[in-house]
């Protein structure tokens, strides 16, 4: 039996139901997921300054779930903020969703295509692609140029514009692949893969699949290094309780 703590980011409770569903429909029989969100923050991730408050309340919910014995923890927002620094904190494996979505996808094609939300998110996940060493996998980026939380209003006209979005790329990019750029479009990508015929990869999905194969070997984060635990030292006002 493992416990796998997946944290969405932003303060949306509807979104982390979205993700948390995504997660425990793939979940092998034996594990539990525990879908979690800060209490304070921000409701929606769609930028530098806002992952920057995000990565705080990733921290505190990486704390939290080191409490309660979780085997390993997937940062659920596809700007992975928060991974090195949580990394360090936990002793299982941390997986972020657009880490384990560009590295699912260039196992089952060699190239893909990446569809989000705002534009100005692309820059981020350019980043990512670099960061990851995937800027040669990558074919295109596609923004639909929707807000975040446009994908809880329930009016569907988000998800009809990722749906159309994914058949452009398909058509257009030549790749074998797409990751959807948001823990919000979660429960789209079997449907969309059916749709398309190509593999639509979900970054939660793939990240859960990752955590538990890494449980499964033993694996946690290595403490040899740079992730090795934070540096004793105080922490003052607002920082006291991540002591």
């Amino acid at each position: 039996m493992s416990l796998i703590q997946v944290i969405n980011p932003n303060t949306s409770q509807a979104m982390t139901e979205t993700i948390g569903a995504a997660a425990r429909a793939v979940a092998a029989p034996g594990t539990e997921i525990l879908a979690v969100c800060p209490s304070q923050g921000v409701p929606s991730i769609e930028g530098h300054f806002d992952e920057a408050i995000a990565a705080i309340g990733v921290l505190e919910q990486v704390r939290l779930g080191k409490a309660l014995g979780v085997s390993g923890h997937i940062i659920a927002c596809f700007g992975d903020p928060g991974l090195l620094a949580a990394r360090e904190l936990a002793s299982g494996p941390v997986i972020g969703i657009a880490e384990a979505a560009m590295h699912t996808a260039t196992l089952v094609a060699t190239r893909f295509s990446i569809v989000t939300t705002l534009p100005r998110t692309l820059v981020i996940a350019r980043h990512l692609l670099q960061q990851y060493g995937f800027t040669h996998h990558c074919a295109a980026l596609h923004a639909i140029d929707l807000p975040v939380l446009a994908l809880e209003d329930g009016s569907g006209v988000a998800q009809e514009k990722v749906r159309q979005r994914c058949i452009q790329a398909k058509r257009e990019d030549g790749s074998g692949a797409i990751v959807l750029g948001c823990g919000g479009m979660a429960s789209l990508a079997q449907e969309l893969s059916k749709e398309l015929g190509l593999p639509v990869i979900d970054g939660v999905s793939a990240a859960v699949k990752m955590v538990e194969s890494l449980v499964a070997l033993g694996f946690g984060t290595s403490k040899h290094g740079d992730l090795d635990y934070p540096i004793e030292k105080p922490l003052s006002g607002a920082f006291q309780h991540l002591n």
